[in-house]
């Protein structure tokens, strides 16, 4: 991910940002003009009532006329109302336009991410990725919802305040317009290192996030190891890197209000310098000047918003190389034009002269490799490590597809199966016992979340879990915390169990499913896998082999290029470990 995104930080301009990400506002366009609608009445509502505070000043003050006062009083209160309800409901709309466009740009970038293959994520950093997913969405949302209002809002502000200063004083007022080129040249100076500063805080802020995220999450290692100190460096140095880009970027804007602030003040001064020479003349009354004076004053601020909108695109631009980048990683399967969507009823697996590499591997993981799995049958894959085992569970789950052959379930090519029917038939116990932080019903039915409390019930009892979970302190209601730590490890498993058996699909692969237990944890988990894979057509791929008694067949994985004829690549043995071939095969 970081390779393409310096390589394109002078690639998409924030025109092309803001085409890309325009169409995500369908729908909520109509609050987009509502609210600016509403925020531009609001500014009209200021420029009345300043208009009102020149005629009291003159009228009423100057004259010493209480008299007069009432009327614009009145009608002054009554503006202010319908200012504060006006821009009360601008706010409100933008505010809502703009978490609406977020969390819709924020699900489309996340939908596309849970399609993208599981190297991607080996790839990548899962904290540069949370970055991505908040503070670079965030700054698109800036600049597309929420910075379109503020920009049109501020347009029609300044014409508004530069009209009725016109309107008062047309001298005074070309004499303060010829000092606004000064705010296009400030932001003309500052938008290019704005955005590469931008960059580099995202960039730094993932790296931090990502090394913040890695080491809690491998906490239990950290300890024991004593690696603790390292990991103190390595994300003290991840954090310096981080203060330093983000400094940079706070310089800029530390440096760039206070030289706005001076303009502005520069503006003023000349302003009333002069504005005191004609009133002095008697060619301008008080309230003239002062109303004058105010108008430039509310001048000023929507000129530098309109500046801040070119830091604000700056910065938009460069998450948008971010979010782009994501967006434009193709998935590495998708679904047919027009998918299959009946299920497998029978269960039968084939691959027939499968071969496949990883992106970016060398040599195939398989090669030319072929083999069967009926219903009710047990097919057993073994072999040493990187010899593709678990490859082929994720080839059957299509994770990947092949680069030559076909998988075929019920004699159908799964490429002609829609996804979600396909991983509906095919329910894997993973090497690595995936939990989710919640209850235990709620990881047990995670696969069929309308299952009914008996069918929970029944299926941990079949998992010889119901025990267990009864005597924890909520039953099954109880969390089992972050990737199920709060369990051990064959308490896990048996909900793992428990989970595929509710799924109740027709193939069942089984990856390692005793890694990581000892003897006597692993015997207590085999009685629950027998009755998970009774009636199903189960692969069990596994370095042990307590179940190879009972496998139907036997697939040997050594991992080197296939030898003699035909495409069983590597060699399937039709026999037990421990008897002779003729006396191993069954049906």
């Amino acid at each position: 991910m970081e390779s393409r995104s310096k390589a394109s930080r002078n690639g998409v301009s924030a025109r092309e940002a803001f085409r890309r990400f325009w169409p995500y506002t369908r729908g909520i366009r109509r609050w987009l003009v509502v609210g600016a609608l509403l925020l531009v009445l609001a500014a009209a509502g200021e420029v009345a009532a300043i208009w009102i505070f020149g005629l009291i000043t003159d009228h009423v003050l100057a004259a010493k006329n209480l008299a007069a006062f009432w009327t614009p009083a009145l009608v002054w209160l009554q503006l202010s109302v319908l200012t504060a309800v006006a821009s009360f409901g601008g706010d409100y709309l933008t505010t809502l336009v703009g978490e609406r466009f977020l969390l819709r740009l924020r699900d489309s970038v996340f939908a596309h991410v849970q399609r993208l293959s599981p190297d991607f994520f080996d790839r990548g950093r899962t904290g540069d990725l949370m970055v991505r997913l908040t503070d670079d969405v965030e700054a698109i949302e800036q600049f597309v919802a929420s910075g379109l209002i503020k920009t049109v809002t501020s347009v029609v502000s300044a014409v508004f305040f530069a009209g009725a200063a016109l309107y008062v004083r047309w001298d005074l007022a070309l004499v303060s317009f010829a000092l606004a080129p000064l705010f296009w040249l400030a932001v003309r100076r500052f938008t290019a290192r704005f955005r590469e500063t931008a960059v580099r805080e995202r960039e730094s802020n993932g790296a931090m996030t990502s090394v913040v995220e890695e080491s809690l999450s491998n906490h239990a290692l950290v300890q024991a190891y004593n690696r603790q100190p390292a990991e103190r460096r390595r994300l003290h140095r991840e954090g310096l890197t981080w203060l330093e880009a983000k400094m940079a970027e706070n310089r800029l804007s530390a440096l760039y209000e206070p030289l706005v602030q001076v303009i502005e003040t520069v503006c003023v001064l000349l302003v009333l310098g002069f504005g005191a020479s004609e009133l002095a003349r008697g060619r301008v009354t008080l309230g003239g000047l002062l109303a004058f004076a105010a108008y430039l004053g509310y001048l000023y601020p929507p000129l530098q918003s309109l500046g801040d909108v070119g830091l604000t695109a700056s910065e938009a631009a460069a998450s948008a190389d971010r979010i782009i980048e994501i967006m434009e990683t193709p998935p590495a399967v998708a679904d047919p034009a027009v998918p299959r969507t009946r299920a497998a009823r029978r269960g039968r697996v084939a691959f027939d002269g499968v071969t496949f590499r990883y992106p970016g591997g060398g040599r195939p993981a398989l090669k030319e490799f072929s083999f069967r799995a009926g219903p009710e049958e047990l097919v057993l894959v073994t072999g040493p490590s990187g010899a593709g085992k678990s490859t082929i569970a994720r080839l059957l789950l299509r994770f990947y597809d092949p680069e030559r052959g076909r998988i075929r379930l019920d004699g159908v090519d799964i490429r002609e199966l829609s996804l979600t029917t396909l991983r509906d038939t095919v329910t894997v116990l993973q090497q690595e016992t995936m939990l989710f932080p919640g209850s235990v019903r709620d990881n047990i039915a995670y696969g069929r979340p309308d299952a009914t409390e008996e069918q929970i019930v029944a299926a941990a009892r079949a998992a010889e879990a119901h025990d267990f979970v009864t005597a924890l302190p909520e039953g099954y209601d109880t969390p089992v915390g972050r990737q199920g730590r709060l369990l051990s490890g064959g308490q896990r498993q048996r909900i793992a169990i428990a989970r595929a058996m509710l799924r109740d699909a027709p193939v069942l692969v089984l990856d390692e499913p005793t890694t990581g237990l000892d003897a006597p944890t692993a015997r207590r988990v085999l009685a629950p896998l027998r009755r998970l894979m009774a009636g199903r057509t189960t692969i069990l791929i596994t370095h042990d082999l307590h179940l190879a008694p009972e496998a139907d067949r036997i697939v040997v994985l050594d991992g080197r290029p296939p030898t003699g004829s035909g495409p069983a690549a590597p060699r399937e043995i039709a026999r037990r470990y421990g008897r002779t071939p003729e006396a191993a095969s069954r049906g």
